[in-house]
């Protein structure tokens, strides 16, 4: 599998003559990124990183997380409705994680107050790596599933033009002709319009709800321009704008600056520093609406590691998809071993086996956004130093996936180039919609493939360690 590009590689010649033309296509593609000098700028962009050529990816395990993927959507949706679970599993994270805390604190309250909205939008994206198993063959397991913000639909769906041409241009056009047709951020806007139109208000619009440093704008922009398509008005609003301007009416419609909301599009809200006292007012008033938030606050507790963990105890599964057992064997054999750090006997031990080989697991905090996992010795003087056994409930803990790596050039601006070892990590986009008990949609409506070199433990596109990839299959 690593060696599909090998005779390209080898020709250094070829490779500086190559790389302009790929950068060139990324920049004609719309591949662009705000800078870091200037993130809230568009007068000056560069190319988003992404990889000189398509990264051979096994086709029996892309096509097994494409099938999977309707399997997850319809479980995250359950969850979400699934009061008595969510509280039972956070309970022990909601007393050391201020952050979950306060998320679940608005949860309760709204279902105590009855809630209003009647329309649930799910936009995910679920990750995978191909982990090499002891017997030498490969298995698709999954890092985890992204609630919120899951971004990077609307570059994605550029980047497979730009291998094509450079393979065309290097002529391998056979080769070109077999990537696959990808354009996420159409699938993403068919669920929001689709969610808009159940709203029932066509003079109501979709706000993106979006971050004061907004480097990553362009990828918002291709899902906007879709729902623009499409007529249907779209605005941009930060968390300050809703606490200050917005309100709700007597039938708890959410307006803003004058117009109603019918979709509140979450492209912040998942990290604490996105929240302020006025934030989380701000997020309190929107989960309050009518308004169809994606993701509402139930389904972003739904994607939380700890939640993650518990589904992989014994019946957990079979409590949300009793009915379909050929659901709950497609999933199960997706997980990695997933292990409890609360208080208790059952804690203890896998703290102690972490502590033991912290080369074999990964430690992983209720945050999503990336570069926030704990590798290697790091985990061992984490859990020796937490005197507290209650500490430890804030984390999760995960077998390391291993893959096998592949060779690439990574393309950053400003960076030189190098051929780097590197592991990719697959992202399939899930989107679904649900009116009352009436699932209307439930599809998969695209793939993320990201790849980084190994020095890397952690981090993501936006962080600056991975670029933008495509499966090629073999």
């Amino acid at each position: 599998m690593a060696g599909v590009w090998e005779e390209v590689f080898t020709d250094h010649m070829l490779i500086n003559e190559i790389v302009p033309v790929a950068i060139d296509a990324a920049l004609l593609q719309g591949v662009l990124m705000r800078t870091k000098e200037q993130p809230n700028l568009s007068e000056v962009v560069n190319y988003a990183p992404f990889s000189l050529l398509p990264s051979p990816v096994p086709k029996s395990l892309f096509d097994q997380a494409k099938a999977v993927q309707q399997d997850f959507n319809l479980l995250l949706d359950l969850i979400s409705q699934d009061s008595d679970f969510l509280e039972e599993v956070l309970a022990s994270t909601v007393k050391v994680d201020d952050f979950i805390a306060q998320l679940f604190k608005i949860y309760k309250q709204v279902i105590k107050e009855g809630i209003a909205q009647s329309v649930f939008l799910g936009i995910n994206r679920a990750d995978y790596m191909f982990h090499c198993e002891f017997d030498g063959t490969t298995a698709l397991k999954q890092i985890e599933i992204n609630t919120i913000a899951a971004s990077f639909g609307g570059l994605t769906s550029r980047t497979t033009e730009v291998h094509k041409h450079v393979l065309n241009v290097l002529g391998r056009s056979k080769e070109a002709s077999e990537l696959l047709p990808n354009d996420p951020s159409k699938g993403i806007a068919d669920g929001i319009a689709n969610a808009w139109k159940l709203y029932g208000s066509e003079k109501a619009l979709v706000m993106f709800l979006v971050e004061n440093v907004q480097r990553n704008i362009l990828d918002h922009r291709y899902i906007e321009n879709e729902l623009w398509r499409r007529k249907i008005c779209v605005i941009r609003r930060k968390l300050k704008d809703v606490f200050e301007r917005a309100s709700l009416d007597e039938e708890r419609r959410l307006f803003i600056d004058g117009h109603e909301v019918a979709v509140a599009y979450f492209r912040t809200g998942y990290m604490p520093q996105d929240y302020n006292e006025q934030g989380w007012e701000a997020r309190l008033l929107m989960e309050r609406s009518r308004a169809v938030k994606c993701p509402d606050i139930a389904t972003q507790l739904t994607g939380t590691k700890k939640v993650q963990q518990e589904l992989s105890r014994i019946g957990a599964l079979e409590r949300f998809l009793s009915s379909s057992p050929q659901a709950i064997a497609r999933i199960r054999c997706t997980f990695a071993g997933l292990y409890s750090l609360d208080e208790g006997e059952e804690g203890d031990q896998n703290a102690a086996m972490a502590i033991a080989s912290p080369e074999r697991f990964v430690l992983k905090p209720q945050r999503e956004g990336g570069g926030n996992n704990i590798y290697g010795d790091k985990i061992k003087k984490l859990l020796e130093n937490i005197k507290d056994p209650p500490e430890r409930t804030s984390y999760i803990l995960m077998d390391k996936i291993t893959p096998h790596p592949i060779k690439n050039y990574l393309l950053k601006a400003g960076s030189g180039l190098t051929l780097s070892e590197c592991i990719s990590e697959l992202g399939i986009f899930g989107v679904y919609v649900r009116q009352g008990r009436d699932m209307i949609l439930n599809a998969h409506v695209g793939h993320l493939l990201r790849t980084k070199a190994t020095e890397h433990a952690d981090g993501g596109v936006a962080a600056g360690v991975a670029v933008l990839d495509n499966p090629y299959l073999v």
